[in-house]
């Protein structure tokens, strides 16, 4: 066991963080909110254009079940995105504000 964790230190090649060229950064809890809040919001765009899409689809569809089925379905997946885009939303500023 000796042998390959010899072997293994032998061949590893060590970096600081100022040879890897990555900047030493910390991140607070602000840092990680602002982050996370352009994600949900960025979640919550989505979701209403796809609501919009789902809802013009449903509107055109004249009578074809399919066309109906395929607008109810991206309306309804939609809102489903939208409520645990909101739900995680509030979990994770309900924790950081707890941080």
């Amino acid at each position: 066991m000796t042998n390959i964790t010899n072997i293994l230190n032998t061949l590893a090649v060590k970096l600081t963080t100022g040879e890897t060229g990555i900047p030493n950064t910390k991140a607070n809890e602000a840092t990680l909110g602002n982050i996370l809040n352009t994600v949900y919001m960025f979640a919550g765009i989505v979701a209403i254009v796809a609501i919009i899409i789902g809802a013009y689809w449903y509107v055109t569809s004249a009578g074809n079940a399919e066309s109906i089925k395929k607008g109810k379905n991206a309306i309804l997946y939609a809102v489903i995105g939208l409520v645990v885009t909101i739900m995680a939303f509030a979990i994770t500023n309900f924790v950081i504000g707890r941080l």
